[in-house]
């Protein structure tokens, strides 16, 4: 397997980094620059299972390995999901995929690490780019958004 690392400068929280990645209205937005339609099935806490399928039921059975809130989110994906199905586990110890957040002076750093096979790096090194300027751009209209609010109740109160 092949280690693969993108990372993006975002204008934002990391709270507001992170409801960007994990509420689901928001994963469906960002995952939909892989394959229109994704989304998961199960909770997004340390220890439990999730499936990440596209319409149709396909994707991968995964172990939620670590989660600290506002700062990171590990998995361990252990096989793929056909039609619903879990296939057996096939995927070794090495495929992983971790998103970690740092804040900085500017906002938040999103870094996600992941291991692939050697078929899927350039699908990867084209695709998660875009996905991260998906989540930098949902992540920066909140902070917009909230900040408008913040104005326009300040304009009411006076």
């Amino acid at each position: 397997m092949k280690k693969l690392e993108f990372s993006i400068e975002i204008k934002a929280s990391k709270e507001k980094v992170w409801e960007a990645l994990w509420n689901n209205a928001n994963y469906r937005k960002w995952t939909a620059t892989f394959i229109p339609g994704s989304y998961y099935e199960g909770e997004l806490r340390e220890g439990s299972n999730v499936r990440f399928l596209s319409p149709g039921e396909n994707g991968m059975f995964t172990l939620v390995e670590q989660v600290i809130p506002f700062k990171s989110m590990h998995f361990k994906h252990f096989g793929e999901v056909i039609e619903g199905i879990n296939q057996a586990k096939t995927y070794g110890d090495e495929a992983i995929e971790q998103y970690d957040l740092v804040e900085t002076d500017e906002g938040s750093l999103l870094t996600v690490t992941l291991n692939t096979e050697e078929e899927y790096i350039t699908y990867f090194t084209n695709s998660f780019p875009r996905a991260l300027h998906a989540v930098k751009e949902i992540a920066e209209s909140y902070s917009l958004i909230l900040f408008f609010d913040l104005i326009s109740s300040i304009i009411h109160c006076n």
